[in-house]
């Protein structure tokens, strides 16, 4: 065999293990879905920061929640408003996954449009199963955590069950998801044992931080 017909025959593996890499993983994931995401959760933290800050009778100290309690039935409004509070950062951080999501699928779209790689497969709907299933759980203990009132867990329980997703979801995805979601289960763990303070912060990094570099080095992978 030639020199020119090695090149060939080396080609000929390259296309068909391509194809079949394309076949067993959803590869048309836009590294601008992680910026995007990544943009929406540190607007998301810094509202809830800026919150907290014009919050009348509260004191952020590291993440906890300080305050004067010294007049008669300060302790009943304390928790009232405390309620309000958290209610709002419910809220808050369903309204920056919905807007976190929306834009990575427009993002993810236009990437597969552009490709003309059909995006909803049996790939895809594998994949979205495997990441449903750690986050729909995540999901039901956060709210059981907010329902009991164990809201310095819900930051840590957010990213460990976020990380578990990506890591059971990336098989059938590119492989560099699997290492934010290992990343992110670590931060998750790490702000079980910290004040309860931190878990904004931490959340800020996982959700923020972690997301916009993800997607830059996603972009200039694969995107570029």
């Amino acid at each position: 065999m030639n020199t020119e017909e090695k090149d060939n025959s080396l080609e000929t593996l390259q296309q068909i293990r391509s194809i079949m890499e394309r076949s067993a993983r959803f590869l048309s994931l836009s590294g601008w879905s992680g910026v995007w995401a990544g943009t929406v959760a540190l607007a998301g933290a810094a509202i809830a920061f800026g919150w907290l800050e014009k919050s009348h009778g509260f004191t952020y100290y590291y993440g906890s929640f300080e305050a004067e309690l010294s007049a008669a039935g300060a302790i009943e409004n304390y928790l009232e408003d405390f309620r309000s509070y958290m209610l709002q950062f419910l809220v808050l951080a369903i309204s920056t996954f919905t807007v976190a999501f929306i834009g990575g699928f427009y993002f993810t779209y236009r990437k597969n449009k552009q490709t003309e790689v059909k995006m909803w497969n049996a790939v895809s709907r594998k994949m979205v199963i495997n990441l449903a299933i750690p986050l729909v759980a995540g999901a039901i203990v956060t709210l059981a955590f907010a329902y009991r009132g164990d809201w310095i867990y819900i930051s840590p329980a957010c990213l460990i069950f976020y990380g578990l997703a990506l890591i059971n979801g990336s098989k059938y995805t590119v492989s560099d998801i699997k290492y934010l979601g290992l990343t992110e289960v670590i931060l998750g763990c790490i702000g079980l044992f910290l004040s309860p303070g931190y878990g904004l912060y931490l959340w800020a990094l996982g959700f923020g931080v972690l997301h916009i570099v993800y997607g830059i080095i996603m972009w200039r992978k694969y995107d570029q």
